[in-house]
């Protein structure tokens, strides 16, 4: 019997990545990516959508406690900013010299690193 093996598009953003918020409550504001989950197609931005999170009490913290912290955005709704301008952007992928896949703005043709 054979494994499948389910293959995820690749997404547009990476760990590290400055996106902007283009729908939901934090529109228009911006974010470093703490993480991506490639399966469910989600990115934790730093600072953005936050949640009120309650913590049952505990053996360390007997009055519990209520935390704030980010849910994930989907990807939709996250556009990667342009290190070189600051402006959202879309992006592509190319081929570079090497004959890595490289991804590009496609505002400016600029190379984006990471």
């Amino acid at each position: 019997m054979e494994k499948k093996v389910i293959k995820h598009p690749k997404m547009h953003i990476k760990t590290g990545d400055t996106v902007k918020v283009l729908s939901g409550d934090d529109k228009g504001k911006q974010g470093k990516v703490l993480s991506v989950d490639i399966a469910k197609r989600r990115a934790i931005v730093e600072g953005l959508n936050i949640v009120t999170k309650h913590r049952k009490p505990t053996a360390n913290s007997p009055q519990g406690a209520i935390d704030k912290m980010e849910a994930p955005i989907h990807a939709s709704n996250l556009m990667l900013v342009d290190p070189k301008t600051g402006e959202a952007t879309r992006i592509g992928r190319k081929r570079d010299d090497n004959g890595k896949l490289v991804r590009y703005s496609k505002k400016t043709g600029e190379v984006i690193n990471g």
